[in-house]
This record gives C-alpha cells, structure tokens and sequence, in this order.
C-alpha cells in the first residue's frame, strides 16, 4: 500500500509524528498496544488537489483556510486502501479511535494537547468522514495560535491519521513517568476513573490519584469521588454517554493495588525505553490493562527534583576574597586550593586516611562556581567539620570556633544519632589524640610559621630564567613547583587560623561570664591597636607620603587628575617621593582589588589607583592646619584592660587566664592577617605565571587574546603543555567561557544563601525563598561592631574603592572589602560593611588604624543611600539613620 501503512510491516510510521512513533515504539518494547494503522501525511496533499493546495499556503485567516478546504475528501484509491485496511483490522465491524499524528505534536517540545479532533467509537463506514474532519481540525484557530504563541512556522504540515481498534474499558487513566507537578522523578503518578478516560479531559469527574515509588511501593493514596462516568452506547450521536456511578462505587478506587503497581511498572518501562519520562493513557478492558498513547512529559524539563540532594550555598565570608563575577582560571586554582587546606587541616587534626579518602569528593567540592560567582558548599564545609574527632559530642562549641553562622543541617544531624559506645570510645580516644597534638601544635606554632616564611621565601625567588623568558614548559613547571612547596603544605596559617578563632571564641565567652559584658564588644576594644599587623602598614605609608606630597600642589594636581604618564614625570622631579612610591610598589604591588583574582590587575600593572588614593590623601592633609596622618587611637583599648582589671580585680586566678587568652588571641589575629599577605605573594606570583602563559599561547594563536587565559581552567591550560588536555581547541572555548562571563555579568547577582536540589545547574533558582527586605521607615540596624568608636555623619557607599573619594567626615558604606581597599581606608571617619565577620580583614586592618566600624548588616547598601546621615557605634554594631543638627 502506498499510504496505509501496519507499523508492524512498515518502518515508515516512525515518520508520521509524535504519536505514531510513541505508539510503534510501545509495542516495540513489548508493552500491550491495541491494533492500529497510519495514514501517511502524502495523503492530504493528494486529496485537496493542486489548485486549492496552492490557496491554503497562501491563506492568511480562517476564512481563507475553510474555504481552500470545503471540498477536501479522499480519493478513490485512497479510499479503496482505507477499506482493505479496515477489513483487515476490523474483521467483524468492530469500533475504532481516529486521531491525528502531526509532527510536532506530543514532541518533547510541544504538546498540543487537545488542539486537534480525535473520534472515539467510529464505524468504519465513517472512518473517511472522520479523517477529513482530523485534516480540518490541524488548520483551526486554536492550532495556528498555538503555533504563534510558540513562534512555529504560521502553516502547520498537515498531520498523518492513526487508526486504532477501539476498547471499551471498565476503567482508564493516565499516567506519568515523574510527578509532573513537583518534578520528582522517582515517583510515578497513577490517575484513574471509572469508564472511559473522556471524562477527564472533560473536567466532569476527580480521578483516584495513587503515587508509586520505583521499588513498586504506592506511597500516596487519593480517593476521589467520581460521581459520573462516559460509557459506551451505540445509540447517542458521540456513541458515549455520561452515566451515575453508584453512590455506594463513588468512593470505591477504581484499580486495585496489583493494578496500580503494574500502570506504574508500565510507564516507567515506557520511560526507559523512549530516554525520558513519559505521560501515558491507559485503560482495562477485560482486566487485561492497555497503553494508548505515550508522549514526554514536557512541564518537568524546567523543574529540579525535590528528592534529590541537597546543597546550601552561601558567599557571605567567601565574598570578602571573592566577589563579583569571577573567571574560570581563579574559581579551579581556588577550588583547588581550598581542597587542599581542608584535607590539610583534617589530618592535622588526626582524622583517619581511610575516613579522608571515603570523603574525597567532599574535599573537592568546597566551594562551588554559580553564574560565574564563589560560593561555599556550606553541607561539604559541615560534612568536614563531622569528621573531626570530638565533634559528634561538642558540635556547638567546635561550631562556633570554626565560626559556623548556622547549626549542622537536619539531613547530616541525623545521620550522626546513632552512636554506639564503641562508637563513642573510639571518637574520644581519637579527641584526646588530637588534643595533645593541638597542644604540641600551639607551642610549636612560632617555630612552623618561621619554617614557613622561610620556604615561602625560598619559593617565591626569582625564577632562573625570569618567567617573562621562560618557556612553557618551565612555566608549568615553576606551577607544579609552587603547589608541592606551597598549596600542598599550607600548614601554618592553617594551624594559627585554627588558634586565632579557638582563643578568639574563648575570650568572648569568658568576658561575656566574667566581665558582665552582655553586648559583646569588649573583645574588640581589648584587641584593637595590637600594632604589627602588616596589612595596615600600606595605609600607614600611604599617610606619611600623602604629608610630603601635600606639601607640593603641582603634584597634587597631577596625582588626582593627571594620566600615569604626567603623574610619573612629575615623581620624578621629587626623590623622596619617588623613592617611597618605589618602595610601595615593591612591597605592596601585588595588592589591589579583588588580589586573589588572578584576572585583577595589580598596582604593578596599573600603579594609577595608588596614585589617584596619594592624591586625594594629600589634597586633603593639604587642607589642615596640622598635615599628620589621622592614625591614633582613641583609648579604647586602655579602657577595656581597666575594665577587665575592675571586673577580675578580686579574682587574680581568672585575671590571669584571661589576660593569657587575650595575649595569645593577640598574637594569633595578628598572624591571621600577616599570613593572609603571604597569601597574597603567593597569588602575585601564580598571576605572573598564567599571564606569561597568555602571552605565549596568544602568540601562538591558541588564544584570541592574552586575557583569555583567564577564561581556561588551570588544568586546560597546563594539560595543553604537557598532553593531558581532552580538547586542544583553547580558543573556541575561551569564547565560550567570557560569552557567558560577560552574561553573567549583566544579571542580577544570585542570593548571598540560597539552596539547590539535584542538577545544581539544572531547575534551580539562585535565590531566597523569601529574601529579607528591610521596610522604608525602618531607621535602625544592628551589626557586628568589630572596631570601637562613635562617628555621626553622612555615608557615602563605594562600589568600586578606585575611583572613590571621600570627603572629610564621610563614613565609607560598602558591600564588601578586600585588602585593595586599604588605599580608601584612610579616608574613612568610619566604616559600614553589609558583610564580613570579627576576623575578616576590614575588621582586623579598621582596629588597626583605630577607625570605628560595622560588619555584616544584611541589606546595608539597599538601606542607605549617599548623603544618609548615619550615627555608628563600633563598638555594639549599632548603626541609626538620622536627621542631622542643623
């Protein structure tokens, strides 16, 4: 036959759209199909001839459309092959279903559902009325605003016609491969009525609705009352009638639970087979349960999976190193050496190697890359945390030394309830081990730090050849040489970050109990002013040079509105100034914006946001009576020992604990930030290498410019040198990558905390649920006062600290800082930071300098704007908007 075609004699009904193939490939698969043929879609083309063909294309209503197709009907050979089909599948006039199969219809793109007519219980003396009416129906108004609304062609191709034995079922349904409504994937749906399945689309009758587990467990089970049910009577005009269900059946479920199980079994069979999920119908007839149709199931392709696991994201600390959008290159050398810290930290502190290794994926999946932004996985960070010793007994204190904002999650807490005593012997034998290694640790901790400084030093020589000469493959070597003497043992600032927030949590708990200190700010004011801290002494030089700058107005003018060229010439001119720009620049080159990016550019690179800070510092000392540096402290500290000294005067035993905590708390802090500048050193030199590496690969046209390199992962552009690179074509991907930088750069940044489930790329929203939104008359805020002071004035909120300046008495309001920020510190009467921490660098360097200072005020840069007069408290946190004295 030329247009009818059996799908078990011909392959071609594959071609004839969605249902066709669902159908085929059902039987195919051995799931039980009624019998059925296809029409081919060449048989429209035949049937309306040439002359009203050429009209229907060229319609452009549904006036036009009905009139090119008034006269449609089948030709007599078609009509002839029609019939031999209907003797063969319906030998004793038994009823069937006509339905359309268009192209795109029950696609995994579209469904169309009840676009187009379908015929239940035709004749098959009136099965050729009844496929012209189904050629009818594709061309109708619903169809075509279908097609527009999906921004399909305007003409829809005209669709085959399935013919299929019709059942008359005591039961029917529909069914689905995953919940389409919660996308849960592991759960099928079952829904059934009594009576043909019409009654459904219909929205006459509730259907039973069951939820099957994959294991074949009905974990959900809802009656409903079906009060009506179509049935099959030969003698209505639609050969279906709606009749009552008896009161005493409404209630009754319409499968039993060997039926349930087995529809369930079926659409996941079917789900198998087509390679995603399926909306199916059924029905019983007989007891012997039927599939009618498959489809995709097109509303779960934009939904994650709420069974799947778990992750809670949040960049609230991370953001201080790593805000913004952030490139490829820096997130994998990152992601890489937080891994290593982790798992560094962990056998320092005595965990198993067989626990460390069942946990390597944990380690490798700290922080996580969301549009193009870092973020902590906060549930690895716990999972880490689980696997100190001691920590299933003390997890609230151990929780807030590693300053853990929120308690371990329901999902890891439970996991951990059962502990037996063999159990528990076990993880305090390995507490008092790691205790008495702390305790080694804590004594031996001056002596690593000097082993460290001293390898650090050792790596970070000037490479011979100069890496600016050096080949690729030496770079990489020099790489692989800085990983083994450096990120691999990072153990230092490990151990005395450990020290810093272990005495830090112990002297707040202590003043809190033995100082009556109820707001908290004590410790600040006992910790400001330590001095030694080297992340202040940029500001501290920056000040003495703005004093002798200020001193020569031509080069003031250059240094705040001249180009680097005129700014350069002008230093020149002046050797004391030129001598400790030099030496800024030698020390502190490597500091800038965003320093551990490897993309940002370094005061080496671009020294003219150091000159722009040397300028305004200046201009404004130049303006004073008195041009000194505004450093000194304001008595906070002196104040705080006299009070811990009144507090404890009757008590030397708990006077001298104390005084112990807050001297090694001292000194620990103090080396947090100093070793958080050696980080910086380290960056610096990683960053020179991979631009050494931009420059060559460019050169070699691997790359389309030299900042691409940022837009590879480590591992791409090292395997490209040494062969282990799964793709050579670099510069394709580098396109790539900085295309969705840049688009990640335009959108509206994901939530500081949000959580995904299952694909984290995949039907997940990077937002809050119900994000917190601080109300318009809402005048106070508390924070973290981290550094005591009280200041009044207005606010001016920096986004970017290079092209800041303040004018006296501003108080500087920001998102984030990082240690480039020192350059506008100085400026500062006080600072508001929306995030942050007591140990984060705005906090510590703010101490430093004696400048008051907030931290972590959700909202902040949504609360206030330029020009806000604002009154802080450094030393509570509390920050109030207010109308100014006049």
């Amino acid at each position: 036959m030329k247009y009818v075609h059996f799908p078990s004699r011909s392959k071609r009904v594959l071609e004839w759209g969605g249902k066709c193939r669902g159908l085929a490939a059902l039987a195919g698969a051995g799931l039980p199909v009624p019998p059925w043929f296809g029409l081919a879609p060449e048989a429209f083309t035949d049937c309306i001839g040439d002359a009203a063909l050429k009209d229907l294309r060229i319609s452009r209503d549904t006036a036009q459309i009905e009139a090119a197709l008034a006269q449609l009907k089948l030709t007599p050979s078609i009509a002839r092959e029609l019939n031999s089909a209907l003797d063969e599948l319906c030998p004793n006039g038994e009823y069937v279903a006509v339905r359309s199969s268009a192209v795109d219809e029950d696609s995994a793109q579209y469904s169309f559902a009840g676009q187009l007519e379908s015929f239940l219980f035709v004749h098959p003396t009136e099965v050729a009325l009844k496929i012209v009416e189904v050629w009818r129906s594709a061309f109708n108004e619903r169809v075509l605003a279908y097609r527009r609304e999906h921004r399909l062609e305007p003409l829809p191709p005209p669709p085959a016609i399935i013919v299929q034995r019709m059942l008359d079922p005591e039961v029917a349904g529909v069914a689905f491969g995953a919940d389409p409504v919660s996308g849960r994937r592991g759960v099928s749906v079952v829904s059934a009525v009594h009576g043909l399945g019409t009654i459904l689309v219909s929205g006459e009758s509730d259907a039973d609705t069951f939820l099957v587990d994959r294991e074949g467990h009905i974990l959900d089970r809802r009656i409903a009352e079906k009060h009506f049910a179509h049935r099959f009577n030969p003698e209505s005009a639609t050969r279906t009638l709606t009749l009552r269900v008896p009161a005493g059946s409404a209630r009754v479920p319409a499968l039993v639970d060997d039926q349930i199980r087995e529809i369930a079994r079926m659409v996941r069979l079917a789900g198998r087979h087509f390679g995603r999920p399926q909306d199916i119908e059924w029905a019983v007839e007989r007891d012997r349960i039927w599939l009618l149709q498959s489809r995709p199931i097109t509303s779960i392709k934009g939904l994650n999976d709420p069974d799947a696991v778990l992750n809670i994201w949040d960049n609230s600390n991370i953001a201080e190193s790593y805000g913004g959008t952030t490139t490829p290159l820096t997130f994998s050398f990152a992601r890489r050496a937080y891994e290593e810290v982790y798992r560094q930290f962990c056998r320092l502190m005595r965990v198993p190697r067989e626990a460390l290794e069942a946990n390597d994926h944990v380690f490798r999946s700290m922080l996580g890359y969301i549009q193009g932004r870092v973020y902590y996985n906060l549930l690895n960070w716990h999972r880490v945390l689980a696997l100190l010793p001691g920590f299933k007994v003390n997890r609230r204190f151990m929780e807030q030394m590693m300053g853990v904002r929120e308690g371990l999650p329901d999902v890891l807490l439970d996991s951990l309830k059962t502990q037996g005593a063999r159990e528990r012997f076990r993880d305090g034998w390995r507490l008092a081990l790691t205790t008495c290694g702390l305790v080694l640790n804590h004594f031996t901790l001056p002596a690593r730090i000097r082993n460290f400084q001293r390898r650090l030093n050792r790596a970070l020589q000037t490479p011979n050849p100069p890496i600016e000469d050096a080949r690729p493959d030496e770079i990489a070597a020099h790489y692989h040489s800085l990983e083994g003497q450096l990120l691999s043992r990072w153990d230092a600032p490990i151990v005395n970050d450990f020290f810093a927030m272990i005495f830090y949590g112990f002297l707040r708990r202590l003043t809190r109990r033995w100082c009556a200190d109820e707001s908290g700010a004590l410790p600040n004011d006992l910790l400001c002013g330590e001095g030694g801290i080297i992340s202040a002494e940029p500001a501290r030089r920056l000040g003495a040079l703005a004093a002798v700058a200020a001193r020569h107005p031509g080069l003031v003018q250059q240094l705040t509105g001249g180009d680097r060229f005129g700014i350069e010439q002008e230093i020149r001119k002046l050797p004391l100034i030129e001598t400790g720009c030099r030496e800024y620049l030698r020390l502190f080159g490597d500091r800038c914006i965003d320093e551990l990016k490897l993309e940002s550019a370094t005061l080496n690179e671009d020294p003219l946001p150091f000159y722009r800070s040397l300028g305004q510092f200046a201009r404004r000392l130049s303006c004073q009576s008195n041009p000194e540096p505004p450093f000194s402290q304001t008595g906070a500290r002196a104040e705080a020992e006299a009070r811990v000294h009144q507090a404890l005067r009757r008590h030397p035993i708990r006077r001298g604990v104390l005084r112990w905590v807050l001297r090694h708390a001292r000194e620990r802090i103090r080396n947090r930030e100093n070793l958080r500048f050696e980080r910086t050193r380290v960056f610096g030199r990683v960053r020179q290498l991979f631009l050494a590496l931009g420059k060559q690969f460019h050169e070699r046209g691997l790359i389309q410019s030299e900042r691409d390199i940022f837009f590879l992962e480590v591992k791409e552009v090292l395997g490209y040198i040494n062969g282990t690179v799964t793709s050579v074509n670099l510069k394709a991907l580098a396109l790539i990558r900085r295309a969705e930088f840049e688009r990640h750069e335009k959108l509206p940044p994901p939530s500081e905390r949000f959580e995904t489930r299952g694909m984290v790329h995949h039907g997940n929203v990077f937002q809050m649920a119900a994000p917190r939104i601080a109300a318009p008359q809402e005048e106070e805020r508390t924070g973290m006062g981290c550094s005591p002071g009280f200041v009044s004035g207005p606010v001016r909120i920096v986004r970017d600290p290079r092209t800041a300046s303040l004018d006296a008495g501003e108080i500087l309001v920001a998102e984030r800082t990082d240690p480039g920020w020192i350059l506008v510190f100085p400026s500062a009467a006080g600072l508001i930071v929306e995030r942050g921490s007591m140990l984060s660098h705005s906090a510590i360097v703010a101490r430093e300098l004696g400048i008051p200072a907030v931290v972590s005020i959700p909202g902040l840069t949504q609360w206030l704007k330029d020009g806000d007069w604002v009154e802080m408290d450094g030393s509570t946190g509390q920050v109030n908007r207010v109308i100014p004295a006049t």
